[in-house]
């Protein structure tokens, strides 16, 4: 099992028991770009420097800075700060750092997904496992969210915590929630949409093609199409091949007169579709003959180079 992002306690009233969070996302994309110079084709590097050595008046060189000699400072009025030691923000007075005392529960449906940020798992510390269970499982029942904060990255975030998975065995969650004045008012986008009259017709065949095409999520299914598009790119500028583009294609508007056409074609499409599918065998998928993506060889660097930071 991999460190825990946070350890701490969870309170709820007199009732306190230690937990472990571990992030529960990972990024999983294959495709990363660095930055190249189109002369010479040689990666760039970025290097830190003091910002008089790099201002329009100065005749000398950029004068690096090192690793070790840059601190964090507060800008307190312009071009004025005040330095801040690493050790001086671990000692901060925040009890959220310790602990996530939960200040209230709320229903699972007030927890909006706009306000959600990044997911958490939550596990119970050894000597912790019944009390854990207890909350745990009462969550579950009542249907609760429970809420409080919790202080790392730099900031004391809003947390919410809820049971995860069935019956007897499972965890928990934990989300960090965006404070309320990050989310712009949703009233400012949408109060000049007017409203229109809904005909029973089209509200019906509407709700058919939901009904029709409702399954049950599976996140695997879906891919990234522009990983792909990448892909393909890269491979045909390594074949020197034409080089795929966007068709720029628009829905087609040719057949379509109005909503209650569109609807009852859309409906009649994927009857069709399935009827086609129960009768016709699948077609044998041929193997892929693209080769994978090769190397691209950089320009011999020269001997002498100057040193970043």
């Amino acid at each position: 099992m991999p460190r825990p992002y946070w350890s701490g306690r969870i309170q709820v009233s007199l009732v306190s028991f230690g937990v472990q969070l571990f992030t529960a996302t990972e990024s999983k994309s294959a495709i990363s770009f660095h930055q190249i110079s189109r002369s010479t084709g040689e990666r760039v590097r970025h290097q830190k420097v003091l910002e008089s050595s790099v201002e329009k008046y100065s005749d000398g060189p950029a004068v690096p800075v090192e690793k070790d000699e840059i601190v964090k400072g507060y800008e307190y009025q312009k071009g004025q700060y005040v330095i801040i030691e690493p050790s001086e923000l671990e000692n901060l007075k925040v009890p959220s750092k310790h602990a996530i005392e939960v200040t209230q529960f709320v229903e699972t449906h007030e927890l909006l997904p706009e306000y959600i940020e990044k997911p958490y798992f939550v596990v119970p510390e050894k000597d912790s496992v019944e009390a854990f269970t207890v909350i745990r499982k009462a969550l579950q029942k009542t249907g609760r969210v429970a809420i409080g904060k919790v202080s790392f990255s730099g900031r004391e975030n809003i947390v919410a915590v809820r049971a995860a998975g069935e019956g007897e065995t499972g965890g928990m969650m934990a989300y960090t929630l965006r404070s309320a004045n990050e989310l712009r008012s949703s009233q400012e986008y949408f109060r000049d949409i007017k409203p229109a009259e809904v005909n029973e017709e089209s509200l019906e065949l509407a709700e058919s093609l939901i009904a029709k095409r409702s399954s049950k999520l599976d996140l695997s299914k879906f891919e990234d199409g522009y990983e792909v598009a990448v892909k393909e790119l890269v491979d045909a500028k390594l074949k020197h091949l034409p080089i795929p583009k966007d068709e720029g294609s628009q829905p087609s508007r040719g057949n379509v007169v109005n909503l209650m056409d569109a609807l009852r074609k859309s409906i009649g499409g994927d009857e069709a579709q399935v009827g086609k599918a129960t009768k016709k065998p699948a077609a044998s998928v041929k193997p892929d003959t693209k080769k994978g993506i090769g190397l691209v060889k950089t320009p011999t660097k020269p001997a002498s180079k100057r040193k970043t930071a």
